[in-house]
């Protein structure tokens, strides 16, 4: 092992101290792996040995590349065969770029605190610019083609079935929503749902509220599960006292899709329309970011500013001063 792999090592360490998410953790080691084997090609060693020409070198070298033909063990080409993508060798996105970058800021940031850097070689390297993907909205007449694809007479489609219409209810992510206890989280009187900190994105406990038609569902769920299995989590495995994987369900999710002949969707794409419609309704951003866990308003903003013409006419008819005028 290099220095360099040490000190990724010790960065990997203290992430896993502060509890992010296996998630963000894999997203950092992935990054910093892939950036590890670059610059040992290029005989650098050591984090400290790291200059801002070597960073900007290393973002060209990523557009040049292309997908999936870099990987930080060669003997993985082997296992996965990336070059059997349909997408392999494409153009990495700016999006894809600016993770990085952004995960190597994190990084840096943490040498210098510890490692007394002196230099810090990404702190004039800027972010590229990338254009926003449009999210996907459901419509209605989909979502119910959605519900209906799914076998509610089979355990596991019963529950995904009532997994789905309650992140479109609610705005949870899915991790938070695989998580729930029936016993410290759930509140069928009040229709909420207690999120603990260490199980929500932002580690910051919040309060999510639920309809009078979802608590009804998760009645007659709840009744359904304690009869064939025996556990306090709200989704739990067939049979057994486990929490669902998130990518266990997002495979299901696919496939109800296709069944359904819904060609564009992803199950964080129920939180999306959870929020547009939250909007559509007349729901403030303050509130909506409050209930999606966002550290600001600001994030809400950028994430859920996808109104088209036809939102915004429906909206303006609404409110509309002149229209809504009472005569006196």
């Amino acid at each position: 092992m290099t220095k360099l792999d040490y000190e990724i090592d010790d960065f990997m360490c203290y992430c896993e101290s502060k509890k992010l998410s296996k998630k963000t953790m894999r997203s950092y080691e992935q990054t910093l792996k892939l950036f590890a084997k670059y610059l040992e090609e290029k005989g650098i060693q050591s984090t400290k040995e790291v200059s801002r020409e070597a960073v900007r070198n290393y973002i060209v070298y990523l557009r040049e590349r292309g997908k999936y033909t870099i990987t930080s063990n060669d003997n993985s080409r082997e296992w996965n065969n990336p070059q059997n993508r349909k997408d392999y060798s494409k153009q990495i996105t700016n999006t894809t770029i600016n993770n990085y970058i952004r995960n190597l800021k994190v990084y840096f940031n943490f040498m210098k605190d510890n490692y007394l850097m002196k230099d810090m070689p990404l702190d004039k390297v800027k972010f590229l610019k990338a254009e926003r993907n449009r999210k996907v909205f459901i419509k209605d007449n989909e979502f119910y083609k959605l519900l209906k694809s799914i076998d509610t007479t089979k355990y596991a489609e019963y529950r995904d079935y009532i997994i789905i219409q309650l992140i479109f209810d609610t705005g949870m992510r899915i991790g938070e929503t695989l998580s729930i206890d029936i016993t410290t989280d759930l509140d069928l009187v009040n229709r909420a749902i207690y999120l603990k900190a260490d199980k929500t994105k932002g580690k910051s406990a919040r309060t999510v509220f639920f309809s009078i038609k979802m608590a009804e569902e998760l009645r007659r769920w709840i009744r359904y599960k304690d009869r064939y299995v025996e556990s306090n989590l709200l989704f739990p495995v067939q049979l057994r006292d486990k929490e669902l994987a998130v990518n266990n369900f997002e495979k299901n999710y696919k496939k109800y899709c296709d069944r359904a002949g819904i060609k564009e969707c992803s199950p964080h794409g129920l939180r999306n329309n959870f929020a547009k419609r939250y909007l559509m309704a007349g729901g403030d951003i303050y509130t909506l970011s409050r209930i999606l866990g966002h550290s600001s308003v600001t994030v809400t903003e950028k994430c859920y500013l996808d109104l088209e013409d036809e939102d915004i006419k429906k909206n303006y008819q609404r409110y509309s001063p002149l229209a809504n005028l009472r005569r006196v």
